[in-house]
């Protein structure tokens, strides 16, 4: 119970990674904020909580507007009274060639993974300064460490959050709030299955390409943001933690 007492709100904890993060979270003894763009889904992910006996709210939005950030933490504050964590997972991407990516493509994918990231960890620190108490872990990508071809978009948004979990958690470290990015490699979710479908690129790939030689699981990526949330990684802010198999280290064909 790693996270006893604390309330965390998790941002597009709807499904896939988000909605493992939101179960390990409860799991560890955490309140949690359910976050989706639609209501219906999220209130699925809190039903299962809820029948496993964990103490959660949903709170439906999307991050692009500044007031879903404002709506999670006041949701959070006024049931538990208090907030200790926050996780930007809410994250979007879209594809195609540089010189044709549409303007909504671009700002889409950028003001959902960056700006609405930055809209959130306002808010959220808004609340824990006065306590000087707080994690804040930004989900970013391994494509926030290198970049891929027809991803433009997607790339600079997490190479950008990857700056701001810097910024922040050195601004805010003598403050009581630590800040670590969380990158994940390849993960079984929804979205790879998506892709995988799609020809975009296939399982032998993944496994080729990956030193470890799979794709992550969900819960191989929320069990290090347990541990990233929790005291035990108390001396770790402005840091970026690679969950990807190797995938970044590996320099081959």
């Amino acid at each position: 119970m790693k996270l006893q007492g604390r309330v965390a709100i998790i941002t597009g904890s709807s499904k896939g990674i988000g909605e493992a993060l939101a179960r390990a979270f409860a799991r560890e003894g955490a309140q949690v904020v359910v976050n989706g763009r639609t209501e219906e889904r999220a209130e699925e992910v809190a039903q299962w909580l809820r029948a496993e006996g964990h103490d959660v709210i949903v709170v439906a939005g999307d991050v692009r507007d500044k007031s879903t950030a404002d709506r999670l933490v006041e949701a959070a504050l006024k049931r538990w009274g208090r907030l200790d964590i926050l996780v930007n997972n809410a994250g979007v991407s879209v594809r195609g060639p540089s010189e044709t990516l549409p303007e909504e493509g671009w700002r889409l994918t950028v003001d959902t993974n960056l700006t609405g990231a930055f809209f959130c960890a306002q808010a959220a620190a808004r609340a824990m300064l006065p306590r000087r108490s707080g994690v804040i872990l930004n989900i970013s990508s391994i494509i926030g460490e290198t970049g891929l071809p027809q991803r433009a978009a997607y790339c600079a948004s997490k190479h950008g959050l990857i700056g701001l979990t810097k910024v922040l958690g050195t601004e805010w470290a003598g403050k009581g709030i630590r800040v670590v990015s969380i990158d994940p490699g390849y993960v079984k979710t929804p979205n790879l299955e998506k892709d995988l479908a799609s020809g975009l690129y296939s399982s032998a790939e993944i496994e080729r390409r990956t030193p470890i030689g799979r794709p992550a699981n969900t819960d191989e990526v929320a069990s290090v943001a347990v541990f990233l949330a929790s005291d035990e990684a108390s001396y770790i802010t402005g840091s970026t933690i690679m969950v990807d198999g190797g995938w970044v280290a590996y320099g081959g064909w």
